[in-house]
C-alpha cells in the first residue's frame, strides 16, 4: 500500500462490481467486495440445471467486445474464448424463417421489397450515425415509423419492441435502437462479415472463479452472504452497515440497482433521488431448458406473435458444443417486464405449463419428453430504460451529495446495451473517476 491509498466499499459482486474492485486494486487500494449472494456474478452467475452448470441468463462474447476481451486476456482465459458463425431465426405470422443473410433477407416474404428496402436502409443509416445524443430527444416509435414506414414498424419494429420493453417502448428514445444496431455492426466491421459470436469454454462459471480467484490472490477481501443494511457518513468516513456489523471506509461504491441505491442511503440530497427515482427498470424472467434433441440451428429466433409468453427462442447450443451439456440442447426463453407486470406473480409450474405450450406449437416436432430439465431465473432490475432525455435528466451521478459516496451501477451505460462488455467498460471508466475523487479523501 502507498502512501495515497484508502480503503473501499464496493456493495455489488456483480461483474460491474468485481471489475470496479480489481481496478481499485491496481491503483492501490484496499477494497472489501460486499455481495448479497452466497457467490459472486450477479447476474453472470451459473447454476445448476439437472446435471448441468452454465449460466443462469443468457450471454455471449462478439468480435467487437474489446473490454470484455481485455479483461479475459488478464484473468488467463483469451486461450478458451471460442468463436463460431451463428445463424439468425424469424418466427412471424406462424411460421419460422432463417435470416441470417442478404439473400434470406431479400425472400423474408411478410415485408414487400419496397419494406425491405426501408428496413435495410434504416439499418445501415444507423449503423453510420457516430453521435446518438440527438436520439434521445426523439420517441424510438416515431423515429422508426419515419424511416421504415408504417408497415415495417408493425409488423417488424413493434413487435420487437414490445418484447424487450412492454408497453415500456412508448417512453424509450430512438438512441435505444441505435445502440443495439451499433452494437451488431461493430462486431461485423472487427471480424468477418458473419455474426462471429464468442464464449468461454465453460460458461461464466470459467470467468467468475478465475476472476474470484485473482481478486483474493491481489488482496480484495471478498464477503459473500452480507446483505448491506445501509450507508451513511460518519466522522471518519463512510459507515457500511450490515445485520450485527458496521464497518469504516474512505469511501463506498455502490454498483447495485438505482432503487436499492436510494434505499440503502438515506442520506441522499434531492438531485440523487431526482434521478435515481426516475430511473425506469426492466426486469426478467428466464427459463432454461435442457433438451434431448435441438429445436432448430438458430442462435436467436425473434418473435413477432403476440401469443408467444416469451420474447425469443435462444438455442445455446447452436453456438455452444453440444457435447458440453453430454450431447443435449441448451434453450433459453426470455420474457422481458415491466415491474408492474402481472407475471411475476406466476409460479414456475405456470411458467412451465405456458412456455411449453406455446413450444408446442412454434415447433411441431418437440414433445414435452424431450425436456430433461426446466427451471426460471428471475430479475427484477436488469435494464434501465433510455427514456427522453436520459443522459442529462436521469442518469445517476458519479459523486453523490453524501461524501464519499459514489454511484456506479448499469443505469449509467448511455448510448449502450447492457452486456458484459459495456459493464466492464463502464467500471473501467468509474474506477479513473474514483481514482480522483479518491485522491481528495
Amino acid at each position: 500500500m502507498t502512501g495515497t491509498s484508502r480503503t473501499v466499499a464496493v456493495v455489488g459482486g456483480g461483474m460491474l462490481g468485481m471489475t470496479l474492485a480489481w481496478r481499485l486494486r491496481q491503483q492501490g487500494h484496499a477494497v472489501t467486495i460486499f455481495e448479497a449472494a452466497p457467490r459472486p456474478g450477479g447476474l453472470a452467475s451459473a447454476w445448476r440445471l439437472g446435471d448441468v452448470t452454465w449460466d443462469r441468463f443468457y450471454h455471449v462474447i462478439l468480435m467487437s467486445d474489446l473490454h470484455m476481451r481485455g479483461l479475459l486476456e488478464e484473468l488467463g482465459l483469451a486461450d478458451r474464448l471460442l468463436w463460431r458463425t451463428t445463424k439468425t431465426g424469424f418466427y412471424t405470422d406462424g411460421q419460422l424463417y432463417s435470416m441470417s443473410d442478404t439473400i434470406e433477407f431479400l425472400r423474408f416474404p411478410p415485408l414487400r421489397l419496397v419494406d425491405k428496402l426501408r428496413l435495410g436502409g434504416t439499418i445501415f443509416y444507423a449503423s453510420k450515425i457516430r453521435d446518438p445524443g440527438p436520439l434521445e430527444s426523439v420517441p424510438v416509435a416515431d423515429w422508426l415509423r419515419r424511416l421504415s414506414g408504417d408497415r415495417t414498424f408493425e409488423k417488424i419494429w413493434l413487435p420487437l419492441l414490445r418484447a424487450k420493453l412492454g408497453d415500456n417502448y412508448r417512453h424509450a428514445s430512438a438512441a435505444f435502437i441505435w445502440t443495439t444496431i451499433a452494437r451488431m455492426y461493430a462486431a461485423r466491421r472487427s471480424g468477418l462479415k458473419k455474426e462471429m459470436f464468442g464464449y468461454v469454454e465453460g460458461g461464466y462459471a470459467t470467468v467468475l472463479d478465475r476472476f474470484e480467484r485473482k481478486l483474493r490472490e491481489a488482496g480484495v477481501e471478498m464477503v459473500c452472504d452480507a446483505r448491506v443494511a445501509e450507508v451513511r457518513p460518519d466522522a471518519k468516513g463512510v459507515r457500511v452497515a450490515l445485520q450485527g456489523a458496521t464497518r469504516t471506509f474512505d469511501g463506498a461504491a455502490l454498483t447495485v440497482p438505482s432503487p436499492v441505491v436510494r434505499r440503502l442511503v438515506p442520506d441522499l440530497g434531492p438531485t440523487d433521488t431526482r434521478r435515481l427515482d426516475r430511473t425506469e427498470y426492466q426486469g426478467i424472467a428466464c427459463a432454461s431448458l435442457l433438451l434431448d434433441r435441438p429445436l432448430a440451428d438458430y442462435y436467436v429466433t425473434n418473435i413477432t406473435e403476440d401469443w408467444v409468453p416469451f420474447t425469443a427462442v435462444i438455442e445455446m447450443t447452436a453456438l455452444v458444443d453440444r457435447e458440453t451439456f453430454g450431447g443435449r440442447s441448451l434453450v433459453y426463453l426470455p420474457r422481458y417486464l415491466t415491474q408492474e407486470d402481472p407475471f411475476w406473480s406466476e409460479d414456475d409450474d405456470a411458467i412451465r405449463e405456458r412456455f411449453l405450450s406455446a413450444i408446442e406449437r412454434m415447433y411441431p416436432h418437440f414433445h414435452r419428453n424431450q425436456v430433461q430439465a426446466f427451471e426460471v431465473a428471475r430479475a427484477r432490475h436488469v435494464l434501465a430504460l433510455p427514456t427522453l432525455g436520459y443522459s442529462t435528466d436521469t442518469c445517476p451521478y458519479t459523486e453523490t451529495t453524501v461524501p464519499g459516496v459514489w454511484v456506479a451501477n448499469s443505469s449509467q451505460i448511455v448510448n449502450g446495451t447492457l452486456n458484459n462488455n459495456e459493464t466492464v467498460a463502464l467500471a473501467n471508466q468509474k474506477a479513473e473517476a474514483l481514482a480522483r475523487l479518491l485522491a481528495r479523501r
